[in-house]
């Protein structure tokens, strides 16, 4: 066997046609389905030291952490079962299904779950604990001497342990008839080979991982293992009192079995606990010394364990090395498997992790309501979102977690009541702007022009020239410096049928006439203070339509030294601003024009957002 230079706190255990991993902060659950195709869910643990001080003392830990990995491995196991098995393109649900969906509001999936779930505790109890009492009962019936409550009580329970060792070695070799679980203890074997391979120090790779031991101190199976051996001395030590106290109350038959168990059950947290302490320090040596302590928990292995594929590693290592990877980072976001699931909890999922992140929770409304096809209103209905459905949600949900803005993740946006393509070529319309159209569209008469400067996607443009063209007949020419900004406003003209001309300019630079109406939304952003923009905005948004100067004005100043030689007698400039610009702008144009009136409008939340210069 290798020597091992370095110890490791990440743990396992084999799931459904994949591998489990646990580390301090974090849990990983990595499964190939019946496709081949890999997927990961990732969330987040509380870590150990974060834990109350009481839970973390000896002994009361071993508790603690058995009942968490109870719970954690229980949940692991029954999600990678939902994601191991793919949903066929179109497939139709059975009406039982539908049924369960449309009235209970939960999937047939849950229902079996929770079944399984209970199932599987009244098997547990029935196997391990009845079960050997009954054989223990039924053996002392033939030798009277071994009764309960008699002389040589104590080997009743030791015999009962016994009995209770020899079930579980047989329910371990019954499981081996079947192939599904002789599959899931190959992939208990590349948990083991890949955790062996990191505490070997080699690096992570198949062939590496391939050539460890399938062996390790810290199994599951031999933590069993020694709590069936430590019961078997617990519930000696406390079995005779308490059968001299079943005999003294003449408390016999069915209820005295009943008992039994319940006073097995009342004493598994002081089995795990001792149990746990053991584990760990036999862990801490490779010492030949300690190997006879080992080497039954090492000759089980040996039965829940075999040797892996190649698929199986592969998954082992994905997961060993995403828990590493949020352990050291807390920042990296949760993960989910795409399943059937409620809308409630998915919604409820997004909403937690957005607010980590610091993005707005109606981001998760938006995707949801636009890739289900509801409104957002119709979000508090609670209803099953299908493994695709899912599959879909999840996908966006990602991207905007990398701070992608979440209208260039659909590639489109509502402004005015229009559909406007965008992405990073241009700024995302805000809902602030819609008051500059109206302001634009209130001001345009029969046989009037309009010039848009700084048009960007078109937005301002568009959204005026479809609105005019209702009632009056208007030129229209959009103004930008980016040509692949104008790329894109083309596009938005033909979706939205404006009829809307567009000129590659830097301001006025290659702008020809006079106009009634001038409109601009220029950059004016400080420029100290991009860097403190939100994510979404500074790291995707195109910095030349945000940065406007060391005082966020520049554009307007350079607007005001021209704009009389393109504006007509009696029109009109209308510019959006930033907030507390408003006065600054029209000092501006009062010192820079000869223009007859300035005024500034609020939007509806009273912010001066717009300032109108007549000429």
């Amino acid at each position: 066997m290798k020597k091992k230079v370095k110890r490791t706190y990440i743990g396992g255990q084999a799931v459904i046609q994949g591998v489990m991993m646990r580390g301090k902060s974090a849990m990983a659950t990595v499964v190939r389905d019946d496709k081949g195709e890999l997927h990961t869910e990732a969330v987040r643990v509380k870590p150990p030291e974060k834990r109350r001080r009481i839970a973390r003392l000896p002994f009361i830990r071993g508790v603690v952490n058995f009942a968490v990995s109870l719970v954690s491995g229980m949940s692991s196991l029954m999600r990678s079962a939902e994601a191991a098995f793919s949903e066929e393109e179109g497939e139709e649900k059975s009406k039982g299904s539908k049924w369960v969906e449309d009235h209970l509001k939960v999937s047939l999936g849950d229902i079996l779950t929770a079944i399984s779930l209970v199932a599987g505790v009244v098997i547990a109890l029935a196997l391990f604990v009845y079960l050997p009492l009954v054989l223990t009962d039924l053996l002392a019936s033939h030798f009277p001497v071994l009764a309960r409550g008699e002389m040589y009580g104590l080997w009743y329970h030791l015999i009962e342990g016994g009995f209770r060792l020899a079930v579980f070695v047989l329910y371990i070799l019954f499981t081996l008839l079947f192939p599904s679980l002789r599959e899931t203890y190959m992939c208990h074997g590349a948990e083991h080979k890949t955790i062996n391979c990191h505490e070997y120090g080699m690096p992570l790779t198949v062939k590496n991982v391939r050539k460890c031991s399938r062996l390790h101190d810290r199994c599951g199976t031999t933590f069993l293992f020694l709590v069936l051996i430590i019961s078997i001395l617990v519930f000696a030590l406390v079995g005779v009192p308490l059968d001299m106290l079943f005999r003294y109350a003449n408390i016999t038959g069915i209820l005295e079995k009943l008992l039994s168990v319940l006073a097995r059950l009342l004493l598994l947290p002081v089995v795990a606990g001792i149990s746990y302490e053991i584990l760990k320090l036999l862990s801490y040596t490779d010492s030949p010394l300690v190997l006879p302590f080992k080497a039954p928990g090492y000759l089980l292995q040996m039965l829940t364990t075999r040797e892996p594929t190649d698929g199986m590693i592969e998954c082992a290592i994905l997961a060993f090395k995403k828990v590493q990877k949020m352990d050291a980072d807390p920042a990296i976001p949760e993960q989910l498997f795409a399943t059937e699931t409620k809308l409630s909890k998915l919604s409820a999922y997004m909403k937690k992790n957005f607010s980590e992140h610091g993005i707005d929770g109606s981001d998760a409304e938006w995707i949801l309501s636009l890739t289900l096809g509801i409104p957002r209103s119709a979000l508090v209905s609670e209803r099953i979102v299908s493994r695709a459905e899912c599959k879909r949600i999840l996908e966006l949900y990602t991207e905007r977690l990398t701070g992608r803005p979440l209208w260039y993740i659909f590639g489109d946006t509502e402004f005015y009541g229009y559909t406007f393509k965008v992405d990073e070529r241009v700024l995302i319309p805000r809902p602030e702007t819609e008051l500059l159209v109206r302001e634009a569209v209130s001001a345009l008469k029969e046989g009037d022009s309009m010039l848009d400067l700084c048009t960007g996607s078109g937005a301002v443009a568009v959204s005026v020239a479809c609105e005019a063209a209702k009632d009056k007949s208007v030129t229209v020419i959009g103004a930008d410096i980016s040509e692949e900004a104008l790329e894109l406003a083309r596009e938005n003209a033909r979706i939205n049928k404006a009829n809307v001309s567009f000129v590659h300019s830097d301001l006025f630079g290659s702008v020809r006439g006079r106009y009634n109406v001038i409109t601009a939304n220029p950059p004016y952003v400080v420029s100290r203070e991009i860097a403190r923009l939100p994510k979404d905005v500074k790291n995707f948004e195109p910095h030349i339509a945000l940065d406007g100067g060391e005082d966020g004005l520049d554009f307007y100043r350079r607007i005001a030294k021209e704009v009389s030689r393109y504006m007509v007698r009696g029109g009109l400039l209308i510019l959006e601003c930033g907030e507390d610009q408003a006065r600054d702008i029209v000092k501006i144009f009062q010192t820079e024009t000869r223009c007859d009136f300035a005024m500034v409008v609020k939007d509806l939340a009273g912010v001066e957002r717009v300032v109108k210069i007549g000429f």
